[in-house]
């Protein structure tokens, strides 16, 4: 199993690249590379193409698929199972990847981890106005590592089609996702409040 890490984001809705920002002793992206070494057979990092010779990685794209292909390109031809992970959500932990890997080794074509949805959600137009009110026992707030068939990533991605995910493109292709139970402490850091709340988890030692 080989992972892509996407760290290439400029950073500039957070106001800084927060991939490389310190969590205790350690960046960002250091703990979201260092669980997927522990488990795996490799990590291929995609970050911004100033870095990229410095941290070991390849340059990212325009846009985060454009990042995942470019990391798709690295990853030896052998690997049998993809995992997409972003650097963003440094607390993955070691039994969220062997869950979603065990599932795409069970006869899925991709899994995702996903926490039940227990907000109301409403689904608006472009002026603010609710269309539908969606069931929301049927709603899951998806996460990374998403796992998949190396050959079903790889043929998703052919296209070169947009997604706010890798398992959106599997989904549009055909394949079968399934969503395996994600972790409350593996939060996106999206703010500059996320990464003090992570800081603070980080120096509880999780």
């Amino acid at each position: 199993m080989w992972t892509i890490i996407v760290a290439a984001g400029s950073g500039n809705r957070f106001g800084g690249q927060k991939q490389f920002m310190l969590l205790g002793d350690k960046r960002v992206i250091d703990w979201s590379r260092d669980v997927a070494h522990s488990i795996g057979d490799g990590v291929v990092l995609v970050v911004p193409a100033d870095v990229a010779d410095t941290e070991g990685g390849v340059a990212g794209g325009a846009t985060r698929s454009e990042s995942v292909r470019r990391g798709l390109a690295a990853v030896p031809s052998e690997a049998t199972i993809i995992c997409v992970h972003d650097a963003a959500r440094p607390f993955a932990s070691e039994h969220l990847y062997k869950e979603v890997v065990a599932a795409v080794a069970g006869g899925a074509d991709g899994a995702v981890p996903g926490l039940h949805v227990t907000d109301t959600i409403k689904r608006v137009d472009s002026g603010g106005v609710v269309l539908d009110t969606p069931d929301r026992s049927s709603l899951v707030a998806v996460q990374t590592p998403q796992a998949f068939r190396a050959e079903v990533l790889r043929k998703a991605h052919e296209s070169g089609t947009e997604g706010t995910d890798d398992a959106s493109l599997v989904e549009r292709a055909g394949g079968k996702v399934v969503v395996v139970n994600g972790e409350a402490i593996n939060k996106k850091l999206t703010s500059p409040e996320d990464l003090e709340w992570a800081r603070a988890m980080a120096a509880t030692e999780i």
